[in-house]
């Protein structure tokens, strides 16, 4: 395996594009391309940016050695954000179950604070002595963005509709239909709305 072959493997490794990767490291598309294919090799500075891009050694880029105590020492933070994903997963469907079930106000916290732990389980991998946390964040924040949302959303429009109805609503881990369709269907519109905002800034934040 050459050069041009580890630049494209790491690539692939972290699912981006060269366009990606050419934002990343300050160059263009083609000059990419070109590493890729053999056409042309990073000077020095840009062989540098790559082995910090993507959490290598040089010597790995420019020689194919194995950074192999570095590899055998560190865990995927992938592991940290799936678990994590997995646990605020489960609280949101235990508080919503629970809140159908029970109709009390306890189960919010009991989501609230599973998602707490599973938001906490990402941020360890993303603090300790980790790989791959590029990948893990935006693994983490596109589709927790609409599981961690929810149920605070929902408490915030439950109280509120209630005051609009002349009483304080109850925190519930679920809109309520408590006025009308249009307020209900408000609810659903804006929580896109902010999900969306948040996964598209996500995205544009992890490409500048």
């Amino acid at each position: 395996m050459n050069m041009a072959d580890r630049i494209q493997q790491l690539r692939k490794s972290r699912g981006i594009s060269q366009e990606e990767l050419a934002d990343k490291i300050g160059v263009s598309r083609q000059a990419v391309s070109k590493w890729e294919s053999e056409q042309s090799v990073p000077d020095i500075e840009k062989v540098i940016l790559l082995s910090d891009y993507f959490e290598t050694t040089t010597d790995f880029l420019l020689k194919g050695i194995e950074p192999a105590q570095e590899a055998e020492k560190k865990y995927s933070a992938m592991i940290f954000s799936i678990a994590g994903t997995v646990l605020n997963g489960i609280g949101l469907v235990a508080a919503v179950f629970l809140w159908i079930e029970r109709q009390m106000a306890y189960t919010t916290g009991i989501g609230l604070a599973a998602m707490l732990a599973g938001t906490g389980i990402f941020l360890a991998g993303q603090f300790c002595d980790t790989k791959d946390k590029p990948k893990a964040r935006r693994f983490f924040i596109l589709p927790n963005a609409w599981i961690l949302l929810f149920i605070p959303l929902s408490c915030c429009y439950n109280l509120l509709s209630g005051r609009l109805g002349g009483f304080w609503g109850q925190p519930a881990p679920v809109p309520l239909l408590r006025n009308s369709y249009q307020t209900f269907g408000l609810f659903w519109v804006l929580y896109f709305l902010l999900c969306t905002a948040v996964d598209i800034f996500a995205v544009r934040a992890e490409r500048n």
